[in-house]
């Protein structure tokens, strides 16, 4: 039988939890269905959808990952917690579909009460530290903002929804700007690498799900099972560019910062940085089910900029990150992420296998590149 925890408050760097685990596995749900709203046709006003609701749906995520940072996870009272905001995120990601029509409001409520009990949760495990409960009231302050824009546009609907939840996603940054500042975030480097590590799994897990959906549907043609192995092996290809590569560079540069110094890093290569990252990833997923959807079929422009999108924002969300961790530009990813996007654009009309293995090209070149050039691993503030 597991001992009672003593503590609320983290004492030491940590592995994730199972319960955190278990909470992760609802936001593969919710990847899932932001990949959904672009299913069968892509537009400009669905694809602002998107983007406007994964960020919703990542800043809970990176939220809560900041309050059980500083927690112990193993705590009973914070299992509830955790719990709790599990089964309100599984109904926000069962009404995210509907999030611009019928159940606008229901996916606010169910936002805002996640967010809310991520909230109180950081606010119980900072409270008998000053400077942490300082930095956690200041980016609380702020952040309540951003709910109530939240909660408007999902009562107003219509256009005053999108320009509520435009104003929302830049109250976050705000708040992010301002909460992390302070000197009294007090975070684990490990614990908090791995959990944005797991996140881009988590990403990267739905292009494996949805090539094998396509699999299922095309009835194993010759066509599909194509588009498949390069869709999956390309995958794999940007697995190796995050966690061989990047992974490590940030995790040192995390290590080797303190106080407000680690914070900022925290906040921009991690909370910031990741966005465009992960974002990228579902712009792949999109294009990889709309190519399984039609092997042979000559591709719109439509599908080919999702492609390149996807392999430029992941590569080039990267590239941001490492340039704020070592101080250095890695010219080799800029350049290889440039090129490629400009060869799949290029590909427009040509069959899907062309495009992607030109995105498979490019990312395994990125990943024989950069095993002979190290990062510059010297940390910056």
């Amino acid at each position: 039988m597991r001992p009672a925890a003593s503590s609320h408050r983290a004492s030491k760097d940590k592995a994730a939890s199972f319960i955190e685990l278990f909470f992760d596995l609802v936001f593969v749900f919710s990847v899932t269905q932001v990949v959904g709203l672009l299913h069968g046709h892509i537009t400009a006003q669905l694809v602002g959808q998107a983007v406007l609701v994964f960020w919703l749906v990542w800043w809970a995520w990176t939220q809560f990952t900041w309050a059980l940072n500083a927690a112990d996870a193993t705590h009973t009272y914070i299992e509830l917690a955790v719990l709790v905001a599990t089964g309100v995120t599984f109904f926000m990601a069962v009404a995210l579909p509907g999030a611009f029509s019928e159940s606008a409001l229901g996916f606010a409520l169910a936002y805002t009460a996640v967010r809310a009990i991520g909230l109180g949760v950081y606010s119980w495990v900072a409270w008998v530290d000053d400077g942490q409960r300082s930095a956690v009231c200041r980016f609380t302050g702020a952040s309540l903002l951003g709910l109530c824009a939240v909660l408007a546009g999902g009562m107003l609907g219509g256009a005053a929804q999108y320009w509520c939840w435009g104003l929302a996603v830049a109250l976050d940054v705000l708040a992010a700007l301002i909460g992390g500042r302070a000197e009294g975030w007090n975070l684990f480097p490990e614990h908090f690498v791995e959990r944005h590590g797991l996140f881009v799994i988590i990403a990267l897990g739905e292009s494996m799900i949805v090539a094998a959906n396509g699999v299922a549907r095309g009835g194993w043609d010759n066509d599909v099972l194509v588009v498949a192995s390069l869709a999956v092996a390309t995958t794999c290809a940007l697995w190796w560019t995050y966690f061989v590569r990047a992974k490590p560079a940030l995790a040192h540069a995390m290590e080797h910062r303190q106080f407000a110094a680690q914070s900022t890093f925290a906040r921009d290569a991690f909370s910031l940085m990741h966005f465009p990252m992960l974002l990228g990833v579902i712009a792949f997923a999109v294009a990889i089910e709309h190519m399984l959807a039609h092997p042979q079929a000559a591709l719109h422009l439509e599908t080919t900029a999702a492609l390149a999108l996807g392999v430029a924002l992941f590569l080039g969300g990267m590239a941001l990150a490492l340039r704020r961790g070592t101080g250095a530009w890695p010219k080799a990813r800029v350049a290889l992420c440039l090129l490629s996007a400009a060869a799949i654009l290029g590909l427009t009309g040509r069959p899907p296998v062309a495009a992607l293995c030109a995105a498979l090209v490019g990312t395994l070149a990125l990943c024989v590149v950069e095993q002979r050039v190290p990062y510059r691993s010297a940390p910056r503030a």
